[in-house]
């Protein structure tokens, strides 16, 4: 018998995608995907922070030494480095907010010149014991350091604080703040604050605590020795 192979039908050697292979492909094409995420998130990132800026220096705390009244004060610059509108909204001592009713800010462009700025801040004398104004800073200015002439406030609050912080320098009006203190860019301030009662006494003067500013997402702490007064 003679097979005849013509009549025998042949399978045909089809191209595929080998197990192996196709795995490798998804993997790399996880990778490459994952990498991409990173990436673009990273950029976001480094956008918005070099965008959002704000520095503080001259950050001093004052304790009352007389007796235990439990009152301290503080005080710092900030400068809008960004180039964002930003708002000083938080102020923390030991991790606990200040709050806003315990803010005074100067913001003044006309009065806060580069040289007020860049002067040291000071502390004047405390109320102590004297009803709604109890622990509040006196308005006036550091001792032996005359007013020259009128001080006149340009905030319609009257709740102000006046501080003259050289001898040379015109008082500079510091308004009661009720919520956070607006920078555009470039913009700074001088802020003082009065610590909640009883958060730091007497005990702490000398001793390192945190003082952290925040504006939105940017801002840090820093350390500062509380000085007795």
């Amino acid at each position: 018998m003679v097979l005849d192979y013509t009549m025998i039908p042949r399978t045909k050697n089809r191209k595929a995608i080998s197990a192996v292979l196709t795995t490798m492909i998804i993997l790399v094409a996880s990778v490459v995907l994952a990498t991409g995420i990173v990436l673009y998130g990273t950029s976001l990132f480094q956008t918005n922070a070099n965008s959002e800026s704000i520095i503080t220096t001259g950050t001093q705390l004052w304790v009352d030494s007389s007796g235990n009244s439990g009152w301290a004060w503080g005080a710092f610059d900030v400068r809008n480095t960004g180039d964002k509108l930003l708002s000083v909204d938080q102020i923390q001592i030991r991790g606990q907010a200040v709050p806003y009713a315990n803010w005074f800010a100067d913001t003044n462009a006309t009065q806060l010149t580069s040289s007020q700025f860049q002067s040291a801040l000071i502390y004047t004398t405390m109320l102590r014991g004297v009803g709604s104004n109890d622990g509040e800073l006196k308005n006036g200015t550091a001792a032996g350091f005359p007013i020259m002439g009128a001080v006149t406030c340009p905030y319609p609050s009257a709740a102000h604080m006046t501080m003259q912080l050289t001898s040379t320098s015109q008082p500079l009006c510091f308004d009661q703040q009720s919520g956070p203190v607006s920078l555009a860019p470039g913009a700074k301030a001088i802020i003082y604050f009065k610590v909640p009662q009883n958060l730091l006494t007497s005990v702490d003067a000398s001793s390192t605590n945190s003082v952290a500013v925040y504006a939105g997402k940017v801002g840090s702490p820093v350390s500062v020795t509380a000085q007795s007064k």
